[in-house]
């Protein structure tokens, strides 16, 4: 079934093939801006919060990874998801013989955003070789562990904020709102004041979902901030399902 959803969705997405130049420009657009804006950054120190600018650039490729995953796999079906919330259509996915949250997660996936998973992934490479970072088998196996992990995070709070339409009908703006928090993500955690820091950490979860990957790469974190992790997504899943769960025990569809 997750194989006919991907299916589908790449073959409507496919019939546009010039929105792959479009998405190309676009990646490189916004990773120029943000180069530029670490590069402004180091005119003036030589090193921000104990990274230098290479190392910084690790974080950026991160998170120009993880926003491509994002806007590629996750986004898209929320907000259907909202849409058909709103406009009682749920029923569709309601009355399949599988499970309605893995249907609704699935749904609408836009391939060309990908993009930025490869783009932000060159950057995370040439960027960790640059900054001379000493490679080995743990760093780079907590990377690939902590990198998924940071992805279902995000998920689950995507989910978490769309299920909110069960109650508010209008959850667009708080959408929006996340869209604007994410931003700060390029930025690792230590550098904000130490509310922020628990405000990207809990409700929005940056500090796991982007700086802990970029630290496990650089050096800054091994095996016990990667427990920690584990241990978050766990709790942050089994939350978001019995808010699903609740959500649904108040939707009121066309067939309710």
């Amino acid at each position: 079934m997750i194989r006919t959803l991907v299916g589908v969705s790449a073959l409507n997405e496919l019939q546009y093939r010039v929105n792959f130049f479009l998405q190309l420009f676009q990646s490189l657009v916004a990773l120029a801006t943000a180069i530029a804006v670490v590069a402004l950054v180091f005119l003036y120190t030589p090193s921000l919060g104990g990274w230098s600018p290479w190392e910084l650039m690790v974080v950026v490729g991160v998170h120009t990874a993880l926003g491509g995953v994002i806007r590629s796999l996750i986004q898209p079906s929320m907000q259907l998801l909202m849409e058909d919330i709103r406009e009682g259509k749920l029923d569709f996915a309601l009355i399949k013989p599988v499970d309605a949250q893995l249907v609704v997660s699935l749904r609408r996936i836009t391939v060309w955003p990908l993009v930025d998973v490869v783009v932000g992934l060159g950057v995370v490479v040439v960027a960790a070789v640059q900054a001379g970072v000493a490679v080995t088998v743990l760093s780079v196996g907590t990377f690939l562990v902590a990198l998924p992990l940071g992805a279902v995070m995000i998920y689950c709070l995507w989910l978490i904020i769309t299920t909110g339409a069960f109650w508010i009908v209008r959850m667009e703006h708080v959408a929006e709102l996340f869209n604007g928090l994410y931003q700060a993500g390029r930025w690792p955690i230590g550098l904000f004041p130490g509310w922020l820091r628990l405000v990207f950490t809990v409700l929005v979860p940056l500090a796991f979902a982007v700086t802990l990957p970029s630290e496990a790469l650089t050096g800054r974190a091994g095996l016990l901030a990667l427990g920690g992790a584990v241990a978050f997504t766990l709790v942050l899943v089994a939350v978001t399902r019995w808010f699903w769960r609740l959500g649904l025990r108040n939707y009121a569809g066309a067939s309710a």
